[in-house]
């Protein structure tokens, strides 16, 4: 096994500054407040320069199907470069979600994901863990699929769904067009990136794998998510870090400035203590996906560590900006909120701790 490798190479490093320029140009505070009520809450044509233009939507598409042949590793430092500014775009969705679910496939809709010309959701609900029981809402008879699939996430924004749907030989994922199904918004707790129920009446579908390879390759991509998500919620956390000591900074009571203050200092440090351990976390996490090495007991520790981690941190950043915090035109609540839903996806922290548990034979 090789040693885990926490650091950003100089590639990651640039990928990093191409993705955070181009957010801090579109996807600033004033932006996403100004959209995140409107009747588009998805910033589609930042969405298509950072998907397209960047090519982040292929970086774990091979070469030789229209990607660049990356990993997770470089995956991850864009969700990390999202969760900092809570983009409104659906790079969860298609480029990690439903990439990662038609990775082990080789599915002809890989090079179209890749290049950015379609986007894509995977049809389970957002609070799909790994390891989870194949989904049995959605049946399929001769091709035609007909079910429902609560909370799914990016869907209304979504050209196609990769659907797993059971038949009369048993578990299967399929292609269908999203404009054959019944896509409905459903009230999101975060309002930057939202769910939706998707109904099917007889929708005519593509049959990509079956039996063992579908459910393989659903798990792949919950687990490949869930590990991914650790680098968004560290994102989340950072921001809050950073935005609250430049705040506390600036603000200054009885002569000097609030940050000064004792107690706010050590709140502060313990804030910091959570980042670097939830980066090593995630990072770890990342490089075990990009590696194949312990991949299930990284992603585990990376959900119950570092999810709580950005809940705490955009709790305390909202608290320490003081009554501006609580205000709806400050920023803070959008993170509190994706930082409470990240929480809830792909497994809970308490699901993903009995899951190691078991992975490393640890009794209850």
């Amino acid at each position: 096994m090789s040693t885990p490798d926490l650091l950003y190479s100089d590639v990651e490093e640039d990928l990093r500054s191409s993705v955070r320029s181009l957010l801090a140009d579109r996807a600033g505070p004033v932006e996403l407040l100004a959209r995140v009520e409107t009747d588009t809450p998805y910033d589609l044509s930042l969405w298509k320069t950072l998907a397209a233009d960047l090519g982040t939507a292929g970086l774990m598409v091979p070469e030789s199907l229209g990607g660049h042949g990356a990993s997770t590793r470089e995956v991850a430092v864009v969700l990390e470069e999202l969760g900092r500014s809570v983009a409104p775009v659906p790079f969860l969705g298609s480029a990690v979600l439903t990439t990662s679910a038609l990775l082990p496939t080789g599915s002809d809709l890989l090079p179209q994901l890749a290049s950015g010309a379609v986007t894509g959701a995977l049809a389970v609900p957002l609070s799909t863990a790994p390891g989870a029981d194949f989904p049995s809402t959605v049946r399929s008879v001769d091709g035609v699929l007909t079910g429902r699939v609560s909370t799914v996430v990016d869907a209304s924004v979504a050209d196609v769904l990769v659907v797993p749907a059971v038949g009369p030989d048993g578990p299967a994922l399929y292609a269908v067009d999203a404009s054959a199904a019944t896509v409905t918004e459903a009230v999101s707790l975060d309002l930057t990136r939202r769910i939706a129920d998707v109904t099917f009446e007889s929708a005519a579908a593509q049959e990509i794998c079956t039996g063992s390879a579908a459910s393989a390759a659903l798990d792949n991509a919950l687990t490949t998510a869930a590990g991914l998500l650790a680098s968004e919620q560290t994102g989340i956390a950072e921001w809050a870090l950073t935005e609250t000591v430049t705040y506390l900074k600036g603000r200054y009571q009885f002569g000097r400035p609030v940050g000064g203050f004792q107690s706010l200092k050590h709140r502060l440090a313990n804030l910091y203590t959570e980042l670097v351990n939830a980066r090593a976390t995630a990072r770890y996490a990342a490089d075990a996906l990009a590696s194949g090495n312990d991949v299930p007991i990284a992603v585990a520790v990376a959900q119950a560590r570092v999810s709580p981690i950005a809940v705490h941190a955009a709790e305390e950043a909202v608290q320490l900006h003081g009554g501006i915090g609580m205000t709806w035109e400050h920023p803070a609540h959008l993170y509190l909120k994706r930082a409470k839903s990240d929480q809830i996806a792909f497994g809970t922290p308490g699901r993903h701790r009995a899951r190691l548990a078991e992975l490393v034979d640890l009794p209850a």
